[in-house]
C-alpha cells in the first residue's frame, strides 16, 4: 500500500499539495478574509440551504438539559445558537474554534442576541484539544473537518473527550449520490461559487479553495470508517440534499 501525501510530509490545500505543516496557517487566512462574511459564504454555497440542514442537524442531536457540549469548528455560533435551547440553563456550550476572527464574530454575534450564559469560547485546535478526557455529553463539528490537516488526530480528539455513551456528530459537505446532478454541482462549484465570491466578498480564491476543499474530503464510507477506526462505535450516516452533505453520527462505547 503506497503511503499517504500526509504520511510524505504533505497534505492538500484544495486541489494543491501543500507542506502539512503549512495547512494550517492557509486555511486560516482563508477564514479570516471571509469570517465576516461567514453566513454569505455558506449562502452562496448551499444555496441558502445549510441554515435548514444546520436545523435539521441540530435537531436530531442526542443532547437534553444540563449535558456539556463543545462545538468544534464553532466559528460564528450557528450551532451553539440552536442548541443553547435543549441543554438548557444548566448545560454549557463551549465554542472552539482554532481561528480567532470566526470566534470573535460568533461571540459578538450570540451576545447581540442575548445569549451570554452558559457559552465559553475557545480558540483551539481539533488535532490537539485542551481538554480533559470524557468533558462533554456532545461534541459537535458542522462543515470544519474537511479544513483540519490531520483529520484522523481530530476525530480521535473528539472520541477522547466524549464521556462514555456520548455522541459525536459531524456534518459536513460531502459526496453527490446521483450522477445527473454531478455536472450542475461542479458547474455551480467551480464556475459560479468563485466569481459569487469575487463579486460580493471581494475573494475569489477562498472561495475556489472552499469549492476544492468539499472534493478532497473522504466521502460517506471513507469518513464512516475513520470515524470508526478513531474509537467510535455505532458510527452510521445520512444523506442531505442527494449527498451533497452528509451527518455522520459515532458514539463513545
Amino acid at each position: 500500500m503506497s503511503e499517504s501525501p500526509y504520511e510524505r510530509g504533505t497534505t492538500h490545500f484544495g486541489f494543491r499539495d501543500v507542506p502539512a505543516g503549512e495547512k494550517q496557517k492557509l486555511v486560516g487566512q482563508v477564514f479570516t478574509s471571509v469570517a465576516r462574511k461567514y453566513d454569505l459564504m455558506n449562502d452562496l454555497m448551499s444555496l441558502g440551504i445549510h441554515r435548514a440542514w444546520k436545523r435539521y442537524y441540530t435537531a436530531t442531536c442526542q443532547v437534553k438539559p444540563g449535558d456539556r457540549v463543545l462545538d468544534l469548528a464553532g466559528g460564528t455560533g450557528d450551532i451553539a445558537a440552536l442548541l443553547k435551547s435543549r441543554v438548557g440553563p444548566g448545560g454549557t456550550i463551549v465554542l472552539g474554534d482554532i481561528n480567532a476572527g470566526m470566534l470573535s464574530v460568533g461571540r459578538d454575534r450570540l451576545t447581540d442576541r442575548g445569549l451570554v450564559a452558559g457559552l465559553e469560547y475557545v480558540q483551539c485546535n481539533a488535532e490537539k484539544l485542551p481538554f480533559p478526557d470524557a468533558s462533554f455529553d456532545l461534541v459537535t463539528m458542522a462543515f470544519g473537518l474537511r479544513n483540519v490537516t490531520d483529520k484522523d488526530a481530530a476525530l480521535r480528539e473528539i472520541a477522547r473527550v466524549l464521556r462514555v455513551g456520548g455522541q459525536a456528530r459531524v456534518l459536513e459537505f460531502s459526496e453527490v449520490t446521483a450522477e445527473w446532478f454531478k455536472p450542475i454541482y461542479d458547474f455551480h462549484s467551480f464556475k459560479v461559487l468563485p466569481r459569487l465570491g469575487q463579486l460580493f466578498a471581494g475573494d475569489a480564491g477562498s472561495y475556489q479553495y472552499l469549492a476544492e476543499s468539499i472534493r478532497k474530503h473522504p466521502p460517506q464510507e471513507e469518513l464512516k470508517a475513520m470515524m470508526e477506526q478513531a474509537g467510535l462505535g455505532r458510527c452510521s450516516y445520512i444523506n442531505l440534499s442527494a449527498g451533497i452533505v452528509a451527518i455522520h453520527t459515532g458514539y463513545k462505547l
